[in-house]
């Protein structure tokens, strides 16, 4: 497979995952319609969760990474202040949303831009809640994973752009993790090896950063069996995805996992399917679901700065 088209799958996977949980955001999983029924419409009857947004729209988490996406290619490097900047024009403006409108904000999310909005400074921004372990950072990262070659210079940017919104530890070591996961996707790996190789390489990594280490060692569990329930807590988010990811066999069936597990269904399908896109490819995501993607031709143009950036 062409690396190609493993980064559109990305970038498409990702987007097309959080489109497909939207209408099923927030329900238990034993209200869920069944696997055959899950897709970009839901089936009659059932209640969207946002019945004004249009089938195929993907909200924050989708926009967010394109915003992640576009600072790297204007800046030619990582700058949280641009980043940052267009965080902001996301949330005031609709920036890189479709149509430009913002259906979906978190509550930390908000808050930290609020904050930044008044003058506080980007890095800080994220630790208004000190606590705060939700899985807004982890949801736009992947960027980053495909723009690096650099694992140490990767593990490093994705800590940082944690901060203007989710800075705990926690969060920067999901993110971290994620990333170099992504990066051994990329590279052709499957998924059991991709997720031994990230977290062998984020522990080599982490021998100087002895806080770092301790966090992914105590609260993600790298040796235990992944496991997860689909819930906005960024190591369940995390943990969910792997789980999904080793379990399944193409793109179709590792989102649809995804939207099951219920409760942060348009994350959890995000972050498995930004994996699953590298994984499969652009290709092996269906054409009935690529086809209904919203707004598609400006990530098209998003990805051919890409494409020419990188060769």
């Amino acid at each position: 497979m062409k690396k190609s088209d493993r980064i559109a799958g990305g970038i498409y996977g990702l987007l097309i995952g959080d489109a497909l949980g939207v209408p099923y955001e927030f329900y238990k999983a034993a209200q869920l319609p069944s696997y055959e029924e899950i897709d970009m419409i839901p089936p009659a009857g059932f209640k969207k969760t946002y019945p004004q947004v249009k089938d195929g729209t993907w909200s924050d988490d989708g926009a967010q990474a394109l915003c992640l996406l576009d600072s790297l290619l204007n800046q030619g490097e990582f700058s949280l202040e641009r980043f940052s900047d267009l965080l902001l024009a996301w949330y005031e403006d609709g920036v890189w949303a479709v149509e430009n409108k913002v259906f979906d904000v978190g509550v930390q999310t908000g808050q930290a831009l609020h904050a930044y909005k008044s003058g506080m400074p980007a890095h800080k921004c994220g630790l208004l809640n000190p606590e705060g372990k939700g899985n807004g950072a982890l949801m736009r990262v992947l960027p980053l994973a495909l723009w690096h070659e650099d694992r140490k210079k990767l593990v490093l940017d994705a800590h940082c752009q944690c901060l203007i919104t989710h800075g705990h530890i926690c969060n920067q070591v999901c993110c971290a993790l994620y990333c170099l996961v992504a990066k051994a996707l990329l590279e052709g790996r499957n998924a059991h090896e991709a997720i031994d190789e990230g977290v062998a390489g984020l522990r080599e990594i982490y021998q100087d950063m002895p806080e770092h280490e301790q966090e992914l060692e105590w609260s993600i569990r790298p040796g235990t069996s992944w496991e997860g329930n689909g819930s906005g807590y960024v190591v369940d988010c995390l943990r969910s995805a792997f789980m999904v990811l080793e379990q399944t066999s193409n793109y179709e069936e590792a989102v649809k996992q995804a939207v099951l597990l219920g409760n942060d269904t348009d994350t959890t399908a995000c972050v498995t399917g930004g994996l699953a896109g590298i994984l499969y490819g652009f290709l092996g995501i269906p054409k009935s679901w690529s086809s209904m993607l919203r707004e598609k031709e400006k990530v098209a143009r998003l990805l051919e700065k890409l494409l020419r950036h990188l060769t």
